[in-house]
């Protein structure tokens, strides 16, 4: 019985002791786990003044000479080598917004800016019809309002003189000869006299030696040419006056704009010298030819000034709204989300299925402007998100990372080129850019991208005037060991620190 109880002691001491040895190992081999997952999540160490260095292993920045600090990744996916990834700090930081693209049925709103002008079909000129000089101005200063058939100037004529004298000469014989009657007084009525003037030259006998100019319109004497004194030829302009009880509103409308605006169509505009004022008209005459200069077309309105409100040369903003019948169900953007490069425009597209922001170069094909909005012709498709604040922020980091950007747009294939990828071994930007450099040295490379977390290159050639052997000659050839070739030791030794990727044994 003794020798039972002290079995049993044993085999349970036995067995606590392997219980304990396994648990403890177990221990053990989890915090070396938990351990080998930080090591394996900062396994990228970066600058923080300097994101776009990465680096395998702790040290100093080339650039500052600061601490390098891990840099945690998301591993839940593949990211494009071509995609600009970012942390959701710092897309917050860098104001960055996205919207999900939609379809719509454009209105187009046109922002007009213009001057308020006389309308040219009310102008009208006082001439001189005799020649002679200006004895007296009754109008002696541009602005003041005229009658019609009211005395501006008095003009001294020989030429007038003559001609009552035969008027008077031909007045005894008018029932005998009078054709030379009339004729002596069509004569006066060509030099602008009225018949009442030539009456009473008739009936006094007596010859006046100057001529009274009236003014033919109503309106506002807008130029004075003359001075008392000045000598006048036939024909000369003395004044200039303006009927503005009805103006014309001209605006100036860019090449861009013109297929918005139509003859009949509806325009509100407002008059910076009035506030709070709204008026409507229609536009009544778009000029047909763009001057050559200003790279505009004349748009015209008439407008009603009963009360001379609207003066000349007064500053109009005008607003036309107008539907594009022509662009009906198509994706409508903010135009914040573009960036221009040349005749191309670009956005940024967010790649879905990631956990944090990943962002990714789009060309696309604008149509007219609406505005604060663009009309998307081509480049996207139904559900995509972009970057519709902060886009330049968005922009600036991946030309810091070495991405396609506006500065460095990604070419598309030529011909028939294919793509190909490989191992390239390489630690940090400065890697990247030699690597990338030495692919396209090779004649027939369209473009290398130089993947840093995953040490692969992804090349596009074209096959007839190259191939991936050449292209891995190239690369081993500025330092970088890869799948078909390693790096001379020579070479890879004159490699600055920062790049010396190969492990010590």
């Amino acid at each position: 019985m003794r020798h039972k109880i002290i079995n049993t002691s044993l085999i349970l001491i036995a067995g606590i002791f392997i219980g304990w040895l396994v648990f403890h190992r177990s221990g053990e081999s989890e915090g070396n786990h938990e351990h080998h997952d930080e090591v394996e999540q900062a396994e990228i160490w970066t600058c923080a003044m300097h994101p776009h260095i990465k680096m395998s292993e702790p040290g100093k920045c080339a650039i500052c000479g600061m601490d390098l600090i891990p840099l945690v990744q998301s591993n839940t996916m593949s990211i494009d080598p071509d995609a600009l990834q970012m942390t959701p700090e710092s897309a917050r930081l860098a104001d960055v917004a996205t919207a999900v693209v939609s379809r719509q049925n454009p209105a187009g709103e046109v922002r007009l800016y213009g001057k308020v002008q006389p309308d040219e079909r009310l102008l009208q000129s006082q001439v001189a019809h005799v020649s002679g000089r200006i004895e007296k101005l009754a109008v002696n200063f541009t602005g003041i309002a005229v009658s019609r058939g009211e005395t501006l100037a008095e003009l001294y004529s020989p030429d007038l003189i003559t001609a009552q004298q035969e008027l008077l000469e031909t007045t005894g014989s008018k029932l005998s000869q009078p054709e030379i009657y009339e004729a002596a007084k069509e004569k006066l009525r060509q030099l602008k006299l009225t018949e009442e003037q030539i009456s009473d030259i008739e009936e006094s006998g007596k010859i006046s030696p100057t001529l009274k100019i009236v003014a033919n319109t109503s309106g506002i004497v807008t130029t004075r040419r003359v001075n008392t004194g000045d000598y006048v030829s036939k024909g000369s302009v003395l004044f200039e006056i303006s009927d503005l009880s009805r103006i014309w509103v001209i605006f100036d409308a860019y090449e861009r704009d013109i297929h918005f605006l139509r003859r009949g169509g509806k325009v509100t505009y407002t008059v910076q010298a009035l506030p709070g004022n709204k008026y409507t008209g229609i536009i009544d005459f778009i000029d047909p030819v763009i001057d050559p200069v200003t790279r505009v077309a004349k748009v015209r309105v008439e407008a009603s000034n009963p009360y001379g409100n609207l003066k000349p040369e007064m500053l109009v903003t005008g607003i036309i709204t107008t539907d594009l019948k022509g662009y009906n169900d198509r994706f409508v953007i903010p135009a914040s989300s573009v960036l221009w490069t040349g005749k191309r425009s670009i956005v940024y597209v967010k790649l879905q299925g990631t956990d944090e922001p990943v962002f990714k170069i789009r060309e696309i094909e604008l149509g007219p402007s609406l505005g604060e909005n663009y009309v998307v012709m081509e480049g996207l498709s139904e559900g995509d998100e972009i970057v519709v604040s902060g886009t330049f922020s968005v922009d600036a980091a991946a030309q810091l990372e070495g991405k396609p950007s506006m500065m460095n747009l990604p070419q598309a294939p030529i011909g028939n080129s294919i793509v190909a990828k490989f191992m390239v071994a390489g630690l940090c930007s400065m890697c990247k850019e030699r690597i990338e450099e030495a692919a396209l040295s090779v004649a027939g490379v369209h473009k290398a991208v130089w993947n840093m977390e995953k040490t692969e290159i992804v090349i596009t050639y074209d096959p007839d005037k190259t191939d991936v052997s050449a292209v891995q000659k190239a690369i081993a050839a500025s330092g970088h060991d890869n799948d078909g070739f390693k790096a001379d030791d020579d070479v890879y030794s004159r490699l600055p620190e920062c790049c010396l990727y190969r492990k010590e044994k």
